[in-house]
């Protein structure tokens, strides 16, 4: 039992890759007279995150006082440290469980989504990083309809080439900003409703 003037920090990174969603969450002590900013440098790369923020104070399972923070990474994004399914994580569950919901509900009223998805990409890679980021299944053509009108899409120079079954090339998009922005305050994506 850590004795009640103990603080650590507490990094929890999240990035899609091969259309799951993947989780590295990290630990390190506060030092005395240290920025927490500072400690979560030590835990994980920040520099090598596309965002970051404060998550959650909460008290940890052995007595500690921890502050946590939400990281996304480039799906594309090559990152130290030991990444895993978010479905295999126990150690950290609850915050793993507080980083995902963050991230679902502001993929819905903001453009974080920017912070998963490659710099440039198909409407059909895209709802792929939506997929696993929100846990259900999206419709890309709304999905291209909604971020369109909202203006988080532009249009990107050139084409993907067809896959192996053929097709016309897919155009390719990128997010118009790479920094946070609240794009409708009033929206919600939600699971589609189950009877």
């Amino acid at each position: 039992m850590r004795d009640s003037t103990s603080h650590a920090v507490v990094g929890v990174a999240l990035r899609v890759r091969d259309t799951r969603l993947e989780v590295q969450v990290e630990r390190a002590p506060l030092r005395r007279g240290e920025p927490l900013e500072a400690a979560l440098g030590r835990a994980l790369d920040v520099a090598a995150l596309a965002h970051v923020e404060q998550l959650e104070t909460l008290v940890l399972p052995d007595g500690a006082l921890a502050t946590a923070y939400l990281g996304l990474a480039h799906s594309g994004e090559a990152l130290p440290g030991e990444w895993r399914r978010v479905e295999e994580v126990t150690e950290h569950a609850g915050l793993v469980a507080a980083a995902q919901a963050r991230l679902r509900a502001k993929l819905s009223y903001t453009n974080i989504g920017f912070a998963l998805a490659p710099a440039t990409f198909t409407i059909s890679e895209l709802r792929e990083v939506y997929v696993a980021a929100l846990g259900h299944d999206v419709s890309a053509t709304n999905l291209q309809r909604v971020l369109l009108r909202r203006g988080v899409l532009e249009p990107a120079e050139g084409h993907r080439a067809p896959g192996r079954t053929g097709g016309r090339p897919a155009a390719l998009f990128r997010f118009v900003s790479n920094r946070l922005e609240v794009t409708d305050e009033f929206a919600a994506l939600r699971p589609p409703h189950r009877p």
